[in-house]
């Protein structure tokens, strides 16, 4: 048999090259920043609040001078970590019978989320920054990224202002929260995993191999 080394990683094939500073910054030089909203049920509104949301967001959608993305992401709620929680509770009750309802009650919530397909909806408005090159290349550098952030922070900074007018609360999502928000993206299916770095996330599960 011929060697060969199989070195390539999923993330040889992603748009993404990296996340830092709070920002999404793709292979291609685009940046990004990733804006979280929350939502209102605009059906239990009275019919002087929906007016006025309406215009409120026409006010928003008037004010805008750059392109925006709205993304909504509807997943299965992830309750793992509740459910870790009433595990560690369980295992310190003393009394058999609490133990016991605790069980149950932990099955029941897993079974529930699980049969009943209960569905977690979350709302984000991405603003990009792309340079434009003759070749069409762009290296990732440090000015790169500090231009990038000079460019979208006052217009970061002008979506939540106009958003907080409509009664939504928004925030930029930081570094770590891109990280575990593009790892469920990718990973639909995996929950309860828990990471604290980029290195956790860019490093392989399954290490490079060398076939002989």
């Amino acid at each position: 048999m011929s060697d060969s080394i199989i070195v390539a990683t999923t993330q040889d094939h992603l748009d993404i090259e990296t996340i830092r500073d709070d920002l999404v910054i793709l292979k291609n030089g685009i940046c990004s920043v990733v804006i979280k909203t929350s939502a209102i049920n605009f059906g239990l509104l009275s019919e002087e609040e929906q007016d006025a949301t309406i215009y409120a967001y026409a006010g928003l959608l008037n004010s805008l001078s750059f392109p925006v993305q709205i993304v909504i992401k509807s997943e299965k709620k992830d309750i793992s970590a509740y459910l870790e929680l009433l595990a560690t509770q369980e295992k310190k009750l003393k009394d058999e019978i609490l133990k016991e309802r605790m069980h149950n009650y932990r099955q029941f919530i897993d079974t529930t989320i699980t049969e009943q397909n209960v569905l977690d909806k979350k709302f984000y408005l991405i603003v990009s920054y792309q340079i434009i090159t003759l070749s069409g290349k762009v290296e990732i550098t440090e000015d790169l990224i500090q231009k990038a952030k000079a460019d979208l922070e006052p217009k970061r900074d002008h979506i939540i202002k106009q958003l907080s007018r409509i009664g939504l609360a928004a925030e930029q999502v930081n570094s770590q929260n891109l990280m575990k928000l593009f790892h469920s993206l990718y990973n639909s299916t995996v929950k309860g995993q828990k990471f604290t770095t980029a290195s956790d996330y860019e490093q392989a599960i399954v290490a490079p191999n060398i076939t002989k």
